[in-house]
């Protein structure tokens, strides 16, 4: 499987601890974002876990027109850069059209693209042309060996930087559920895998008007995806997760995560090196 080697210090692939991307869902000011990306990197040195920070600058999906939807591309690129400047730490945010893909790479170290969008050629080619490491999360919608298509638009516009992430599949009305056999499947492609620990536990439009979730299944979802052998754990932070202006029922308190964390450590340690061992 391909190591992929963000700086000297973040290496996502089976022989690395798992990274994690974490950060509130959406930039809701400049100072939330500071003081959060500072103490996850406290937390996360103290651990000894790889971290990239995440929070996107506009949600361009949101269930209501209503909806906040963040800063947008020139004043949310704008605060990610002081986060990287100030916090030292590198960059995640999501693209939603083709246009953004070369100005978000001037400032991210990792594009990411949304689950809505992630059979949208156009998108994919303009973001794997930039170079960097693209993740694309995995549509609701499509089966684990659906992503092979995915992949293949990537490579062919020249870009092997790949990162694939699974964020629970539809099931039924309002419900995600996660198939932890699609994390191996996606693995035996040849890139790392990500799991995505709170979209997975949305429920997507169901309080109507926004997004609802459970975020205490969070910590089994998450021990699970580790013990199954992820590269990376992807989890949205907030101080306030019940104030957040979007993905606040999925989203981890702040003070909590330290805590949820230590255990994902300690599996990672054991099962790191163990799909090397033939059960069948």
């Amino acid at each position: 499987m391909k190591t992929l080697r963000l700086n000297e210090s973040i290496r996502f692939g089976k022989n690395d601890p798992f990274v994690l991307i974490a950060g509130p869902c959406v930039i809701e000011s400049e100072d939330l974002v500071l003081k959060t990306a500072d103490t996850i990197r406290e937390v996360t040195d103290r651990l000894g876990i790889p971290f990239v920070f995440k929070s996107s600058y506009d949600k361009a999906n949101r269930s209501s027109i209503y909806s906040k939807r963040g800063p947008g591309l020139e004043k949310g690129l704008e605060i990610l850069n002081k986060v990287k400047e100030k916090i030292g730490v590198p960059l995640t945010s999501d693209i939603h059209e083709a246009d953004q893909a070369a100005p978000a790479a001037d400032v991210l170290d990792i594009l990411q693209i949304p689950a809505f969008l992630c059979r949208q050629t156009d998108l994919l080619v303009a973001a794997a042309r930039t170079g960097k490491i693209i993740n694309i999360k995995k549509g609701q919608f499509l089966a684990p060996w659906d992503m092979k298509n995915v992949i293949t638009k990537l490579e062919e516009a020249g870009n092997t930087n790949i990162l694939l992430t699974e964020r629970g599949a539809s099931f039924g009305y309002n419900n995600l559920v996660v198939d932890m056999r699609s994390l191996p499947t996606m693995r035996s492609y040849g890139y790392p895998v990500v799991f995505d620990a709170t979209h997975s536990v949305q429920i997507p439009g169901g309080n109507g008007i926004s997004t609802g979730g459970k975020r205490e299944f969070v910590p089994y979802l998450s021990r699970a995806a580790v013990a199954a052998g992820v590269d990376a754990v992807f989890m949205e932070v907030h101080p306030d997760p019940d104030r957040a202006w979007s993905d606040g029922p999925n989203m981890v308190p702040l003070e909590s995560l330290e805590e949820l964390l230590k255990p994902l450590l300690e599996i990672d340690a054991v099962v790191r090196n163990l799909d090397a061992v033939k059960y069948y």
